[in-house]
């Protein structure tokens, strides 16, 4: 199938997993809201088969949250299926800012590859902490998933 690239912008809840859970349950309705494959979340995550060869294209295909900024290790089978966030040196670079806001995190990755490939390992992704004038609103995720 190859490698898709996927992005969001979601609320943030004060807790990057917290609103990792959130966002899982809105992409599991979204894919398969309507479809009898999978009854749950955990019944998707369950079919090891499907999820290590195929995969969901998707943020479906991220399990954990990892707090250090440091890029993942392909051969650390820890790594794989991880959300990082981008180290502030990067978000500095790429926006401009320390706070980004949602609209600049769309322009800034719509406008070509460079923010998708600090997503350089498949099965993984990363986050910024998007503002709505001094406070956190939302979370931009990128990842990449597929061979």
């Amino acid at each position: 199938m190859g490698a898709s690239g996927w992005d969001y912008v979601t609320a943030y809840t004060g807790d990057v997993e917290e609103s990792l859970r959130a966002l899982h349950a809105e992409e599991f309705a979204r894919e398969y809201g309507d479809d009898d494959t999978y009854a749950s979340l955990e019944e998707l995550w369950a079919d090891a088969e499907f999820m290590s060869e195929e995969g969901t294209h998707s943020i479906l295909d991220i399990l954990h949250v990892v707090g250090a900024c440091t890029p993942p290790n392909e051969h650390a089978a820890d790594d794989h299926n991880t959300l990082r966030p981008l180290a502030p040196g990067r978000v500095r670079h790429h926006f401009g800012t320390d706070r980004p806001t949602p609209q600049r995190f769309r322009e800034v990755y719509d406008s070509g590859p460079a923010l998708s490939a600090e997503c350089a390992m498949r099965w993984t992704g990363r986050y910024v902490v998007l503002y709505t004038g001094d406070r956190p609103s939302h979370l931009g995720i990128f990842g990449c998933s597929g061979d």
